[in-house]
């Protein structure tokens, strides 16, 4: 019964059963005090906790005292923090003991204080345990305090941690006024004291604090003062004034040595210190936003090793970089901290690349090592795009379809649909966490062979021994079929950044020797494969010396997301094998890359590209560290595609800053000021597509200006401006990212001219110049009615589908935009009319793989021309490998001032040569049109066929022109190298300063494809050695 004379406060402080108040002897501890670097600190703080009348006066004394001298807080805490802020934490760890003795409860030290400018929060701190709540306190302030926390993995999580969150459970972070641009800066302790002297409990206080910044410069704007703080490394401009003002000079130096390093870096730096008596203090910089989760993965690591951290910080800069200090110590004091911190400081690295994954229990509950379950999910990710179950039945039934070729698709198609079906994601996940003993022994198979200085012997046939254990442990043949996959990545690995200290994504070079021949017939020279934080992606290339662009592929929602994910490698191999069919008249053959963004990572483009960049780097550029079972110099020429136009300057520039000698040649597609020859400034694609447009209307004795005109792909893109300035239709419908415009009498030329001129929306049609049947439907609308009554429910679907539907028809057809495989088997039958004749009689297929070839087949049957892709689409590549061969011919003196454009002055040489690359455009696709139509005209072979008979028959005869002893002939190899080249480089350089200058594989691939591909468009598919060799003897004449 309390006392009702006292208050209440009084009461407990006089409670014999007290358990959690100090009863240190008062004349003991203040001696203590008195001896204390921070006793006059501690005189201050007992005024501020008398004035405020919240703790009994009488219990003031002992409290701070305690605080000060038995509670053990690091030095750090009292250096850094305001007296007013340590009165408002003594004052919150009475009342925790207060609600205790109250309550007859064990103590729960679970303290949250927030405000708009800080947060502090207390909690019991019990190290090496992982349900500890500290970890959810970490968490939530990495997702609310940082904007860098992804934890919907609510396994990883007790319910006594989620009980304890500061706030609900997020799978993402805020965004917003909500948190500030530069994130919170965090001081962390914890006491190696206890609550008092009969209490076991030690404290872990977290102290958060909004950084203040030194004043950006009134004259600048505030995008110029962002780009210049970006790289500035000078901490007095950068850094939170009270860090400067409290920080030791010996912080400030380490911090100082570290930010010199990291701004001029993709990924993290990572370094180590001794600090006293067997402790270490772990420093790691890196740019914020780069990575996610990586605060709280970077604890659940040195726990992992058995450390645990007196004391920690998080200091945000200004400049966007962002540095943890954590001060470490063994679990056990007998245990040699350094033979410890340096195994955590260099898997910090890999926990950078992959802090968090649907795999790291098996990390949390120490079933597999960081490295193990890092391996274990690039593995999932891969072996899922490979899985075939049905490969047996699907033979069989191939074989008793014969010829069918719509059967053979349908099956093909269900086989598909199938295997994925059965091999989800999941499945192959769930399997890798049921077995981790045999990723345990498939890691140490991978470990042999690429560690750091390993020798042993590449051997794609090794591992019998693996594959038994595999047999013998699964007990389902999907189990078995996934961790053979995982088995032959092993196998067919040649070289990998995976051990390599510093990197920003994982990147693996594999022989393509692991495809299935009947999956994907013809066989890629390589492939890579690179994983990060933020995505996953392939590149796919089909020669040595090959080109082509880099797409990024986003997802609107998570069908979406699941379907872009199982097609990933499917799409990569298909729009390389395009590209190798569309670049036949080139030295490069044909590539491409994916990046394929992670469903919680839909914004961060910009930072998958670096990572994927600089990931790909790792492995073309020579490094001690990294394991090279392929021994030769690989170079990769790289061009924009979807998402990834404006970031072409920056990966040319990062190949310089990482010391690649072909940095100039790395991407093209780069801004006038680089050199770079923009394919939308210049019309360079579709100048190759207008060219069949207007060469199948001139064979048909048609006026262009006479007929109608459909496109997807609208005036806001490159294909589809680019098409509306060129022509002179009468352009009747356009489908594009904002909806669907149509006008069956015609839309005004004059308002789609001005679209495309500034690179506008179809919605930014003047809509008072549609006629009475005409209508824009906006992507954003639902139940919309049409001119003809019809009720729209969904713009977006009605989008989507428009190519598909009845309502537009017209006499050419030109697709600059659209998504692969628009137009299939299953749907190919709307192409058609009532009466079974294709709604376009003429279709140049600009956007690269609209159609599948089935449904290309399919109508050429019903008696439309259409050109196919490969053969139509190809003015691009043209371009860029003009673009590559002016950056690997000219030195970089003559490239800056012949190529770059300064201060909107277009250098002549410039000028001219955009106009060979025009000419050299336009002449291909003459010879190629001309070629297939004649073919045509004499075999009745479809065109679609024709096109990649074609490609077939010229990269075939370049691949033995350049292993033939006509490489030899130097009179010949001069001709032909001076009539391939523009001649305004010609002019300037000359045949043999071109060809001493530009790498000898390349020079040999100008020669081969131009030897190849004019001697198949003069003689066509049906020539023979005779007809080469009289071809041979006019050029030597």
């Amino acid at each position: 019964m309390l006392n009702q004379n006292l208050t209440i406060s009084q009461e407990i402080a006089a409670q014999p059963k007290t358990q959690y108040f100090t009863k240190e002897d008062g004349d003991a501890l203040a001696s203590l005090l008195e001896s204390n670097l921070y006793k006059e600190q501690a005189a201050e703080v007992k005024v501020l906790l008398k004035s405020e009348r919240l703790i009994e006066s009488s219990r003031v004394e002992p409290e701070v005292d305690w605080f000060y001298c038995k509670l053990g807080l690091d030095s750090n805490y009292f250096d850094s923090t305001p007296s007013v802020v340590i009165a408002r934490h003594i004052l919150s760890l009475y009342a925790a003991k207060m609600v205790s003795h109250a309550t007859g409860a064990k103590l729960e030290v679970q303290l949250h204080s927030k405000n708009e400018g800080s947060a502090t929060f207390i909690t019991p701190s019990n190290p090496g345990k992982r349900d500890s709540p500290a970890m959810m306190i970490e968490h939530a302030i990495e997702s609310h305090y940082f904007g860098e926390g992804y934890h919907q993995d609510q396994q990883l999580l007790s319910p006594q941690q989620v009980a304890v969150a500061p706030f609900p459970v997020s799978p993402k972070p805020p965004t917003g006024a909500n948190l500030p641009p530069h994130g919170f800066r965090l001081a962390c302790y914890r006491t190696t004291g206890t609550v008092s002297n009969s209490s076991p409990v030690h404290l872990r206080l977290y102290y958060l604090t909004k950084p203040v910044f030194p004043q950006a410069s009134n004259d600048l704007s505030a995008s110029k003062n962002d780009e210049i703080l970006a790289t500035e490394t000078d901490l007095f401009k950068i850094a939170d004034i009270s860090f400067i003002e409290k920080s030791s000079e010996l912080t400030k130096k380490i911090y100082q040595e570290v930010m010199n390093e990291v701004v001029g870096k993709q990924g993290p730096v990572i370094k180590h210190y001794p600090y006293q008596t067997n402790g270490a203090r772990l420093v790691i910089a890196y740019r914020r936003g780069s990575t996610h989760s990586y605060w709280s993965a970077i604890g659940e690591l040195y726990h992992y090793h058995q450390m645990y951290a007196t004391h920690k910080y998080v200091e945000q800069f200004s400049n966007g970089i962002t540095i943890y200090s954590i001060y470490l110590r063994p679990l056990h004091p007998d245990v040699d901290i350094n033979t410890k911190i340096s195994k955590i400081a260099e898997q910090a690295s890999l926990v950078y690349v992959l802090p968090r994954t649907s795999l790291t229990p098996l990390f949390l509950s120490h079933q597999l090592s960081f490295p193990e379950v890092t391996y274990a999910y690039v593995c999932w990710k891969f072996a899922y795009q490979f899985l075939n179950r049905y490969a047996t039945e699907y033979s069989a039934l191939a074989v008793a379809i014969g010829d069918d070729s719509t059967k053979q698709s349908m099956l093909a198609q269900l086989k598909t649909r199938l295997s994925k079906d059965t091999f989800t994601e999941g499945r192959v996940r769930d399997a890798v966490l049921q077995y981790p003993d045999l990723i345990k022994i498939l890691y140490q198979d991978f470990e042999k062979y690429h560690f750091c200085g390993s020798t042993q012997k590449y051997d794609v046939q090794h591992g019998s021994e693996i594959l038994a254990s595999i047999k013998k442990t699964v007990n389902n043949e999907l189990d078995s079929q996934i961790f053979s996959a995982i088995l032959s990545f092993n196998r067919h690995l040649l070289k990998t950044n995976f051990y390599k200290q510093t990197k920003t994504a994982l990147s693996f070079r594999l022989d393509p020797g692991f495809l299935s021949t009947k999956e994907y017939v013809s066989t890629p020279f390589a492939v890579f494969f690179v994983v990060g934080s933020e995505f996953r992606g392939f590149h796919i290339r089909f020669r040595d010396i090959a080109r082509g662009g880099i797409r990024i592929i986003r997802s609107g929602n998570s069908t979406q997301y699941d379907h872009n994910s199982s097609s990933l490698f499917d799409e990569n191999y298909n729009l390389a094998n395009t590209q190798q069919s569309k670049n036949k008249d080139i030295p490069e053959g044909g590539s491409k890359g994916t990046i394929l963004l992670s469903a919680d990572h839909q914004s961060k483009a910009e930072v998958a590209f670096h990572k994927y960049i600089d990931g790909l780097l790792d492995l073309l550029l020579p490094n001690h560290e990294i394991v090279d079972h392929f021994g030769k110099t690989e170079i990769l020429f790289l061009g924009p595609d979807e998402g990834t136009a404006d970031y072409m300057n920056w990966a040319s520039e990062h190949a310089k800053d990482r010391g690649a000698h072909f940095w100039k040649a790395f991407t093209t597609g780069k801004s006038l000021s680089r050199g770079g020859i923009p394919h939308d400034l210049y019309g360079m694609t579709t100048r190759s597509i207008h060219q069949y447009v207007l060469g199948t209307l001139a064979k048909l004795g048609k006026n262009e200006a006479d007929c109608t005109k459909f496109q997807t792909g609208g005036p806001d893109g490159d294909l589809g401006s680019n098409e509306i300035k060129i022509s002179k239709d009468k352009t009747i419908g356009i489908v594009d990212g904002s909806g669907v415009l149509l006008d069956p009498q015609g839309l005004d030329r004059d308002e789609i001219g001005r679209l495309a001129g500034k690179r506008q929306m179809a919605r930014y049609f003047d809509k008072s110049k549609l006629s009475a049947q005409g209508f824009f439907v906006d992507v954003a609308e639902n139940d919309v009615k049409l001119p003809n009554g019809e009720i729209v429910e969904s713009g977006l679907i009605f989008r989507n589908n428009f190519h598909l539907n009845q309502l537009c028809n017209a006499d050419i057809f030109v697709p600059c935009g659209g998504r692969p495989e628009s137009v299939q088997l299953t749907n190919v039958d709307k192409m058609f009319t009532a009466t079974g004749e294709s709604r376009f009689p003429i279709i140049v297929e600009g956007a690269n793989l609209f159609f599948t070839q089935k449904a290309r087949l399919m109508i050429e049957e019903k008696g439309a021309i259409i050109f196919k892709d490969a053969s139509a689409n190809k003015g691009g590549v043209t371009s860029s490998s003009l673009e590559v061969l002016s950056a690997l011919a000219l030195n970089d003196e003559e490239f800056d001032k012949h190529m770059c454009v300064k201060d909107n002055v277009v250098p002549e040489f410039y000028e001219n040569y955009i106009k060979d690359v025009h000419h050299t455009i336009e002449s291909n696709a003459r010879l190629e049109f001309e070629c297939i139509w004649n073919e045509h005209e004499s075999t009745k072979t479809p065109r679609s066929i024709l096109s990649d008979l074609l490609s077939n028959k010229i990269n075939s005869l370049n691949d033995s022109i350049q292993t033939s002893s006509l490489w030899n002939d130097q009179t010949l190899r001069r001709k032909i190298v001076s009539t391939a080249c523009p001649k305004v480089l010609l002019n300037l350089l000359g045949v043999d300063k071109i060809m001493e200058r530009v790498p000898e594989p390349y020079v040999k691939a100008i020669f081969g494809s131009y030897l190849a591909s004019r001697f198949v468009y003069k003689y066509g598919l049906n020539s023979n050695e005779f007809a080469f060799y009289t071809y041979m003897e006019s050029l030597k004449q």
